[in-house]
């Protein structure tokens, strides 16, 4: 996994600027810092507050509402293991309990390995229990199998 570049204030400045007169210009400025950088760090809030013409408040409000946004790096590896209704008919809830007791891995709280993060729906419901990691979905995911996607060693 290559790494992602180191916060740089001015080239965070120069991506906002490009939004700053879009209306509706605050998810598309999030989503390209976070692109670039691998989160919307601290640092980004005022500046795209002040791009945008907007309070600092409203830029933190939609950060931390929607869970797609990450205000520090992440882990090496992000695993979005689903957990909707067909995906829990197929045993992902037994799957989230073994990571758990066998691993001490719990979801949505990463590790300085991994991150198991809920997602609802990968559209793979017929091969469920579901994952994906980066752009691979992967299917019919059983307790061995998913420790190894979060890079754990098998126990």
């Amino acid at each position: 996994m290559s790494a992602r570049p180191e916060w740089d204030e001015s080239e965070a400045a120069t991506l906002i600027a490009r939004h700053s007169e879009r209306e509706g210009g605050l998810l598309p400025v999030l989503h390209e810092l976070q692109a670039r950088f691998g989160c919307v760090p601290d640092g980004a809030v005022p500046l795209v507050a002040d791009a945008l013409n907007i309070s600092r408040v409203d830029v933190h409000g939609v950060l931390t509402f929607y869970d797609d946004f990450r205000r520090g790096p992440p882990p090496p590896r992000v695993v979005r293991l689903c957990r909707a209704e067909a995906c829990q008919a197929l045993g992902c809830e037994d799957l989230v309990a073994e990571l758990a007791r066998r691993h001490g891995v719990f979801l949505d709280t990463p590790t300085e390995i991994v991150a198991v993060e809920t997602v609802y729906c990968l559209g793979n419901c017929a091969l469920g229990p579901s994952a994906l990691v980066g752009d691979e979905l992967v299917g019919r995911l059983d307790a061995a199998r998913l420790a190894e996607l979060c890079g754990l060693p098998p126990r």
